[in-house]
């Protein structure tokens, strides 16, 4: 290349640290990289906004398909890429989104150590309809496009602080999301990688090797139900897993010790599953006789006929050809009783949800977020009699019609994601 040319080039290519203030604003970190929160240094506009550092150098095979999906999806509940900067000088890349103040991580903590603190003080009902959703229409878009996002899980679900969006839900990262309109590799034939279990439908952890957006429901199911306790549903103890086996003995214990374990005549399919031999091995069914979802729920008290819990059946319904989908769920009459879904989630609710931290730049988290879930959680188990209904919330504006919003054409993206970074640390 010639070298006037290359100089031009070079003079005309646009720098994150000209660009942007984010030194000293660390606000996340993981396998994947860092997340700065940043603000332009021109003042053009005051909006404030979330600068992801892509780990290592140039842009790999999985960073560049993950950048092309992000440009072509465009919903209101799904995280937008606003830019993508190649640093010339180190070879980073740097992704640009609107920033982010809340999570759903960070909110459910926020009430998961009032329990520990024996102020027991439960997520507002109306918060927990219009994050759900939320949640639902932007995975009703992603699935009508033929997209599985793959890792849903509370900190992935970004909620917008002060501003024109206030309130408003966002799908964040997409480095484990995967088209669906053609052939899959299990999860579990990418490199061995450090994964959180508990968000996983049974179905993956029996090895299937042709899964659907079911996937997805089931982990949307989890995260209702710790919206609804504060607690994970089925949290269980585990070791940092660098494994290619799907079967993980404790996660099935802990998804049949609140489910029970599933009768053959309600998931015909089970013995059709790769580790079914290993599941009827290392398992007894009267192990179980005794669990029941509707058990579980009623410890949070969550009736069995109310609405809420039937949406929550249907979400976390053990066989995947059964489990509702995404817009069939926008539809349940769970979401037309009062209080309606708003498109602000905050609307009526009075909680301080503190903003952000900024993390140290040079020394380490302390605690990774499955080890915080995990402690939290015992000081939870601890109280469980202090247990608490629903806090009634001022009734809610704006509602959204409980509709579904998607339809748009499918999209054209080469499919086939490589194995990413996956974290442990939230994507802010």
């Amino acid at each position: 290349m010639d070298y006037d040319f290359k100089t031009k080039l070079a003079a005309e290519r646009e720098r994150v640290e000209d660009l942007f203030e984010y030194e000293g604003c660390k606000v996340g970190r993981g396998t994947y990289g860092h997340v700065y929160k940043a603000k332009r240094k021109d003042g053009k506009d005051e909006k404030e906004y979330a600068l992801k550092q892509i780990e290592g150098t140039g842009i790999s095979m999985s960073a560049c398909r993950e950048i092309a999906l992000l440009r072509e999806l465009k919903h209101p509940n799904v995280i937008a890429l606003q830019k993508v900067f190649l640093s010339h000088s180190d070879r980073k890349v740097w992704l640009l989104f609107d920033y982010a103040e809340h999570d759903l991580w960070h909110i459910i903590k926020f009430h998961r150590a009032s329990k520990a603190n024996k102020k027991p003080m439960q997520l507002p009902r109306g918060m927990v309809k219009s994050l759900l959703y939320q949640i639902l229409d932007g995975i009703h878009y992603l699935h009508a496009n033929w997209v599985l996002h793959r890792d849903l899980k509370p900190a992935n679900i970004l909620v917008m602080g002060e501003g024109p969006e206030r309130g408003r839900v966002k799908i964040a990262d997409m480095g484990f999301a995967r088209l669906f309109n053609s052939p899959l590799k299990p999860l579990a034939d990418l490199d061995p990688v450090v994964v959180t279990f508990w968000y996983r439908a049974p179905e993956l952890l029996l090895g299937a090797r042709h899964y659907t957006k079911a996937i997805d429901i089931w982990a949307i199911g989890c995260i209702f139900a710790e919206l609804l306790t504060s607690e994970p549903i089925f949290h269980c103890r585990q070791e940092d897993i660098k494994t290619s086996n799907p079967f993980h003995h404790d996660q099935l214990d802990r998804i049949f010790s609140v489910m029970g374990f599933p009768a053959d005549k309600d998931w015909e399919d089970i013995r059709k599953m790769p580790e079914y031999p290993t599941l009827q091995k290392d398992f007894r069914r009267t192990t179980y006789a005794n669990s029941s979802l509707i058990k579980y729920m009623e410890k949070h008290k969550v009736k069995p006929d109310s609405k809420v819990f039937l949406l929550l059946q249907k979400l976390l319904t053990m066989d995947p050809t059964k489990r509702i989908t995404s817009e069939q769920a926008l539809q349940d009459p769970y979401f037309l009783e009062e209080p309606l879904p708003t498109s602000d989630v905050f609307a009526g609710c009075q909680i301080p949800y503190p903003k952000r931290e900024f993390l140290n730049e040079d020394e380490p988290e302390e605690k990774t977020e499955k080890v915080q879930l995990h402690l939290a959680t015992l000081n939870t188990s601890m109280n469980q009699t202090q247990q608490c209904c629903w806090t009634e919330d001022i009734p809610p504006t704006k509602n959204i019609q409980p509709t579904a919003s998607c339809g748009q054409r499918p999209m054209t993206i080469d499919e086939g994601l490589e194995d990413d970074q996956h974290k442990l640390s939230s994507n802010r």
